[in-house]
């Protein structure tokens, strides 16, 4: 293995260990200020690569959120994810699957339904009881 295979190799090593530690469903920006602060040589390009790669080859999950940047997740089995309306917080949401893709093909419209992306929307417990007071 040469030296820039070694570097990339460590960098994802980095910043998946990195996305792992962070349990937060952070942005790619989070993920880059979390590992620019231990290794300050890695770049903001570097990091939103791996993050992509991460989500392409399926070792991580992004979480396409309207309006907002996309977060990372690195639980990569099946589950929905709910994002609070107020603060954006967004979180796992362990309630049971339901098939989608498979209830789609029923559909008349002509796709082959290959995958569905399905983001629950709310207010956290903390924006609640703000808003309540």
């Amino acid at each position: 293995m040469n030296i820039a295979e070694t570097r990339r190799t460590m960098q994802k090593e980095i910043v998946a260990t990195t996305l792992k530690t962070m349990h937060n469903h952070p942005t790619a920006d989070s993920v880059y200020e979390t590992v620019h602060l231990t290794y300050p040589s890695i770049s903001k390009a570097t990091v939103y690569r791996i993050l992509n790669q991460m989500a392409e080859d399926g070792t991580a999950l992004k979480v396409s959120v309207p309006n907002a940047a996309d977060r990372f997740d690195d639980t990569c089995a099946p589950h929905y994810h709910v994002r609070c309306l107020s603060c954006g917080r967004v979180e796992d949401l362990m309630i049971p699957l339901y098939d989608l893709p498979d209830i789609a093909r029923d559909d008349a419209c002509g796709f082959r339904v290959t995958g569905c992306s399905l983001l629950f929307t709310g207010l956290c417990p903390t924006c609640e009881e703000s808003v309540s007071e």
